[in-house]
């Protein structure tokens, strides 16, 4: 892909649906007694690799132009390994569930995913009476899981990991008694808002969260209709290239604005950045939605770090990147979970900044950028397999001197299909 440089973007956005809330719902509603109708699912590489493993439980689904259907089912032993592609929610969110399950399960991934930690949800698994078996000495995928007769455990999670939370959670479904997690710092809500929508108790303090087992034979849940809000993460690139763009201008209707995922808005404020947030009615899913407006201003570089991490973890290359084209330095701290993403955001960040002729830092935890920059046209930019990469990367790419080629951008399916069509239609030159 060729991107070159061109005049502000300028239009309306329509980002594709929440790809954490679509895997979520897809799960659940495999259990639920009935068939759901979800609109808004994203339909991209990564939920569709969660759907088909769904089937392979027993759980039906169809499409009927834009409106999913699933029908639950009570899951069955797979006949093969199911295979989860690069997807690591789909990976720890269905080993909690399939812990429950008496049936063994072997779950495979590509090359990025087996070299992603799993150690991190095979202990509490353990603990709650499950047989999880990983792959040594990097306790990583394939791994086998043996399930049923789980046990509610009290447990303090020793990473700030929604994924993990969640696995635990949705492994409490099935365990007898109360199951109990705390964490270090509050991370992304989802399941519990889903979990809720679907009517199962689950109680929050702080940072510590709760719900009751059903046992082995799990809840009774009634399937339901959804209206899937529209990613905030797909939106944040937008919302980024617009506010660090002079004469820019964007709307974006109907976003989730749940603030365990909104973070960027409150770090493009400390920036400088010109955003309308105007509310919008709640559909029924337990997600905030909302229209965000941006107008390009100039910006100005920030510090993030400490308890916002976890709320912004998946937004912190385009804050690098924000920082790259602001005034002043922009620090990124406390986010050694970067390291473990896709790729080492840490490092792959880094070495794509420099290539636009950025004065950018590598640390331990973190990175620093030094802006302005007026970005470096004729060079390559390097995807590192990570679909959020080129994304992020294509603010600076319109930008710069001259034309600027993206390698591997297929990776971007995993999220953002259609990111390149939606650049072209606000006046950006892809191609």
């Amino acid at each position: 892909m060729i991107v070159r440089p061109c005049a502000p973007v300028n239009g309306t956005i329509l980002t594709p649906g929440d790809k954490s809330l679509s895997h979520r719902i897809a799960l659940l509603a495999s259990l639920c007694e009935g068939v759901s109708h979800v609109r808004g699912f994203l339909r991209s590489e990564d939920t569709g690799i969660i759907l088909e493993a769904l089937s392979a439980l027993g759980a039906s689904h169809a499409w009927a132009e834009d409106l999913l259907t699933i029908r639950g089912a009570r899951w069955r032993r797979p006949q093969q390994a199911l295979d989860l592609g690069n997807s690591g929610t789909g990976m720890r969110l269905l080993a909690g569930l399939l812990a429950g399950q008496p049936f063994a399960t072997r779950l495979t991934g590509d090359r990025s995913l087996s070299s992603r930690p799993m150690r991190r949800i095979a202990e509490p698994l353990r603990l709650m009476g499950a047989t999880v078996e990983l792959t040594e000495p990097g306790g990583t995928a394939p791994l086998r899981i043996i399930g049923g007769e789980l046990r509610g455990i009290e447990y303090h999670t020793p990473v700030a990991s929604a994924q993990v939370k969640s696995c635990v959670l949705l492994a409490g479904l099935f365990a007898e008694g109360r199951t109990r997690l705390s964490e270090p710092a509050a991370t992304r809500d989802h399941t519990e808002r889903v979990l809720r929508a679907l009517g199962v108790a689950v109680r929050n303090e702080g940072t510590r969260i709760e719900l009751d087992g059903y046992g082995s034979a799990g809840p009774r849940l009634k399937a339901r209709d959804w209206t899937v809000p529209r990613d905030f993460s797909s939106a944040a690139f937008w919302i980024a290239m617009a506010a660090a763009w002079p004469g820019a201008r964007l709307t974006l209707p109907g976003v989730g604005i749940n603030p365990r995922r909104a973070a960027l808005l409150g770090v493009l404020n400390r920036m400088g950045a010109c955003l309308l947030v105007t509310p919008e009615p709640d559909d029924g899913s337990g997600e905030p939605v909302a229209t965000i407006q941006v107008e390009g201003a100039e910006l100005h570089g920030t510090e993030v770090g400490g308890a916002e991490i976890p709320d912004l973890i998946d937004e912190l290359p385009l804050v690098a990147v924000l920082g790259a084209l602001a005034k002043g330095r922009t620090t990124i701290r406390d986010a050694a979970e970067l390291r473990v993403k896709e790729s080492d955001r840490i490092a792959s960040v880094v070495d794509n900044l420099r290539r636009f002729g950025a004065d950018a830092e590598a640390r331990d935890d973190g990175l620093s950028v030094q802006g302005p920059v007026t970005p470096r046209g004729g060079v390559g930019i390097d995807s590192y397999g990570d679909h959020r990469l080129p994304m992020a990367m294509s603010l600076l790419a319109l930008r710069a001197t001259g034309p600027v080629q993206f390698d591997d951008v297929g990776c971007m399916a995993k999220s953002y299909p259609d990111f390149w069509r939606d650049l072209r239609k606000v006046g950006g030159d892809a191609g």
